[in-house]
């Protein structure tokens, strides 16, 4: 096999629906350890392998369509043994697989087609099977025990597979054909077909999480397939759409915009970006309102529906196991077996620091971005109760911080977005004694009190408006003279003890991104973020090299995050540092292109060297909703556009186009009522802005600098 082709078989390849998903390799069958279709967090299909016979076919190629909604694998024979006739010499029989989910069920179209003079006759072998694994099993999670599996039950047109829960719930699968098998044995379903010259022939399959499915036929296979794609394309089009006429960098945006439509689930609360597959196709706290930040300036919706689901579920008591207090906003939600008996707590777990002030930091920007004040008026109970959380944790804290600790060792150890065991240290490499208050965190509280204070006026509260106002400046102070190092920095963290964790970590850059620091210190911070020690040339590492657990394969402590390198680009363009906020995008875009367009989870930290590439991270999520976020947030740093959707007012703030763009366009960005068109040209070293579609006579677009 040449290499091109190996690549491709090994490759994993991704659709998503709802809450299924299902990741194959590049022939289209599931046999790798983190393989299978995926629902609510249980496995459904663990293993689905074609082959002709005993022969494995021949890989050609295999895709996904641009949008993300069909896989496609072409394949073709290898020399087929006699089957009641003389043997099929090698590349006669063309073999397309098609597939897609839809309503949680994946559907798939295998079209044969013989392109030989003489009649073939082959048989086609599917091995099936189906663990049920939780989602936690399948990452290496050890259980004690498991519940029961039942035998395969087989159908006139397929088989069912089945499993009992420890807790009783009964799960079941399935997988039915559009022609009923002439064998089944031991989960191998063998299926003949005898194809004339030049002959085609279709089989359709399903698979789905029940256990009387309906008959797979060709109708059902075009209907699904025209519901899945018109979903997918309402989803993509919700966000304003970015255009250039550089190839490369265009196939950035359109791939970034169909991740972020691929990642998004229709909730009974309005749309909401899953984390990331394989391991977090969930919804998670953090993950979606940083998303939401970072496209708000293109889709006011999606941060509305991350609102709406995040006040919905809004903790109202306390729990040492979940991590849960009255006002906390949630972390992660799980609905396999593993969380269902508690075996570990994420069925619905707060412990998250930082999510309660985000949830406060979007809710403001999204009434700035839209003037929506009907709705932050329908959550100000749980704004407001967030709040209240957020000022008895700081109260309690000697140095009027928000700080964490679990409560229970079935706990996140570290609760802020760096959550592994060890990304929290003193500069000797010791692990600090909690309760625990990061730097960034710090930032997410300044902003929050600072947007309350605003949404309180505009209610009517005064006296919380001056409260809340009162608390983002105790808290800019505290930072300032606490978190503050000698070598012109800011410290990852404050210990139990009030000591200072005087490690050089990314954090910082949230803080420039929320807008607590002095100029003066920003510009300092700037100037360590971009230099060698954080800036690998691909990206800004999480931690600086030198540091006393500095790895750069490891997950929190040296990798390259690109939502974190977003972050950081958002938070020096506040400062004015523009011109390295395009630095920082063109590096992330230069490593886009070596993924394929697809910024994964993270990445290694090693220095970029000439003619090299990024350093993949073996286990990253790919795709991920705020590694696809990056792009739009990088960008918006870059222009420096601040969108005000109720005055239909568009302002940019000394732009720059990306390095290589002469002209970009945003298309259909929403304005209250109105859709307009945004038309970016350089010329030589300024940037001229115009406003074109329908609308266009209504909106504003002003320029400074």
């Amino acid at each position: 096999m040449d290499p091109a082709a190996a690549a491709t078989l090994f490759s994993s390849y991704v659709l998503k629906d709802g809450d299924t998903f299902l990741i194959a390799n590049g022939q289209g069958d599931v046999v790798g350890e983190s393989d299978g279709q995926f629902h609510n967090d249980t496995r459904v299909l663990s293993r689905f392998r074609m082959t002709l016979g005993d022969s494995v076919p021949a890989l050609l190629s295999s895709m996904v369509s641009r949008d993300n909604v069909f896989f496609v694998a072409h394949l073709t024979n290898r020399t087929l043994p006699p089957l009641g006739g003389d043997e099929t010499p090698h590349g006669l029989v063309h073999i397309k697989r098609t597939r897609f989910l839809c309503a949680d069920r994946m559907f798939e179209r295998i079209a044969l087609t013989n392109y030989g003079r003489e009649e073939v006759r082959l048989r086609l072998v599917f091995e099936v099977d189906a663990d049920f694994r939780d989602m936690f099993e399948v990452r290496g999670s050890h259980r004690a025990a498991r519940g029961q599996s039942l035998p395969p039950h087989p159908r006139e047109d397929g088989l069912t597979f089945g499993y009992v829960g420890l807790d009783g719930a009964a799960c079941r699968s399935s997988i039915s054909f559009s022609r009923a098998p002439q064998r089944m044995e031991d989960g191998r379903l063998c299926l003949d077909f005898a194809l004339e010259p030049r002959g085609r022939q279709e089989l359709y399959l399903e698979v789905g999480a029940d256990d009387h499915p309906p008959p797979a036929t060709r109708a059902r296979y075009r209907a699904a397939a025209s519901v899945a794609r018109t979903r997918m394309r309402r989803r993509q089009r919700r966000l304003a759409r970015v255009r250039c006429e550089a190839p490369l960098f265009n196939g950035w945006m359109e791939r970034s915009r169909a991740d972020l439509a691929l990642l998004t689930s229709e909730l009974d609360t309005g749309p909401y970006p899953y984390a990331g597959i394989p391991w977090f196709s969930t919804p998670f706290g953090r993950d979606a309102v940083i998303t939401a930040l970072q496209t708000l300036w293109l889709d006011p919706q999606l941060a509305r529906g991350v609102l709406a689901f995040l006040a919905k579920n809004q903790a109202k008591e306390e729990s040492s196991f979940m991590d849960s207090a009255p006002g906390k906003i949630m972390h992660e939600t799980r609905k396999g077996e593993m969380a269902r008996l508690r075996e570990l707590p994420f069925g619905l777990y707060y412990g998250g620091v930082d999510t309660t002030p985000l949830f406060l930091v979007l809710a403001a920007a999204y009434a700035k971005r839209t003037g929506d004040v009907e709705f932050i008026r329908r959550i100000w109970p749980e704004l407001k109760a967030a709040v209240s959380w957020i000022e008895r944790v700081c109260d309690n804290n000697p140095l009027g911080l928000l700080d964490y600790a679990r409560a229970e060792a079935t706990g996140l150890a570290n609760q802020g977005w760096k959550d592994s065991f060890d990304s929290v240290f003193h500069a000797d490499g010791r692990s600090p004694e909690g309760p625990t208050a990061l730097v960034e965190v710090q930032g997410y509280v300044f902003a929050a009190m600072r947007g309350m204070s605003r949404l309180a006026m505009a209610m009517g509260e005064d006296d919380s408006s001056r409260r809340w106002q009162e608390r983002a400046t105790r808290i800019a102070e505290s930072v300032e003279r606490h978190f503050w190092m000698e070598s012109g920095f800011y410290g990852i963290a404050v210990d139990g003890e009030q000591q200072l964790c005087a490690v050089r970590a990314s954090n910082p850059g949230h803080l420039l991104y929320m807008g607590l620091p002095t100029h003066p210190r920003a510009k300092a911070v700037g100037a360590q973020l971009i230099s060698p020690d954080f800036f690998s040339g691909w990206g800004i590492r999480t931690l600086a090299v030198g540091e006393a657990r500095y790895n750069p394969m490891s997950y929190h402590n040296g990798s390259v995050w690109p939502h974190d390198s977003a972050l950081c680009a958002a938070g020096l363009a506040r400062y004015g540092m523009r011109d390295t906020a395009v630095r920082l995008l063109r590096s992330a875009f230069e490593a886009a292109v070596h993924f394929d367009m697809r910024l994964p989870e993270l990445f290694c930290g090693f220095p970029r060297v000439p003619g090299g590439a990024p350093v993949a991270y073996p286990v990253a999520c790919l795709p991920q909703a705020w590694a696809a976020g990056s792009a739009f947030m990088s960008l918006q740093a870059c222009l420096g556009i601040r969108i005000d959707g109720p005055a239909a007012e568009i302002v940019l703030d000394h732009p720059r186009l990306p390095t290589g763009v002469e002209e970009l366009s945003i298309r259909n960005i929403p304005l209250g009522e109105r859709r307009a068109h945004l038309v970016l040209k350089r010329l030589g070293e300024r940037v001229a802005v115009f406003v074109e579609g329908p609308d266009a006579a209504g909106v504003v677009a002003r320029v400074r600098g």
